[in-house]
């Protein structure tokens, strides 16, 4: 009973993960194709770029939500005690959610680049290392002008400040995941960044 509930769980944070809330709300309320404008990107910061403030916030918190929630499913029923769970369940749910951000079923594996949802998924796991890496981004992301810089630089502060805090415990390498997971899915910005083509931010 327990494998299967733990199977479930993690399905179900795979699709939830990939629902492209990016995507639906911009086709919806906008009738363009998020996928066909800008980046290509399905993640908020594309969605402000077309979309507008207002579509770009309903996306960043429903990507942070769907990061979240399965988490927070297993942390309940850990806490209720209606099942104890192997240790690394945790870690693999939350990083199924990314990875059905990133690799979306709903666009034939496609996807964003797993910020918000990561930031979701870790939040309860690790909320020192991930507020530390917002305010980094945020910083970065002042200075630079450059949102990719800004999440490059949360990538690299997650699991850095993870391992400074706590030494090399499971926590850090599903984060140290994470952090490979983000910096992958901007290789064509760190290209660009490096020869001074990337956008800067629109804000």
């Amino acid at each position: 009973m327990k494998v299967v509930l733990e199977i479930l769980l993690i399905v179900l944070a795979y699709l939830l993960g990939s629902i492209p809330f990016g995507y639906l709300f911009t086709k919806k309320f906008t009738g363009m194709n998020i996928r066909e404008l800008g980046s290509g990107n399905i993640g908020s910061t594309n969605v402000r770029r077309f979309a507008g403030a207002k579509f770009a916030l309903f996306t960043q918190l429903c990507d942070m939500l769907k990061g979240l929630l399965p988490v927070a499913i297993v942390l309940v029923l850990q806490y209720m005690q209606c099942c104890t769970f192997d240790v690394y369940i945790i870690y693999m749910v939350a990083m199924t959610s990314i990875l059905g951000h990133n690799f979306s079923i709903f666009l034939r594996f496609k996807g964003g680049k797993g910020v918000n949802t990561t930031l979701g998924a870790s939040v309860l796991l690790s909320p020192v290392p991930v507020f530390l890496s917002v305010f980094i981004y945020f910083i970065i992301k002042k200075w630079s002008k450059y949102v990719s810089l800004g999440s490059i630089s949360l990538a690299l502060a997650l699991s850095v400040s993870e391992l400074i805090m706590h030494s090399a415990t499971p926590l850090f390498y599903y984060l140290l995941i994470c952090s490979v997971l983000i910096l992958a899915r901007h290789a064509s910005n760190i290209v660009r960044l490096i020869n001074k083509t990337e956008p800067r931010s629109i804000n």
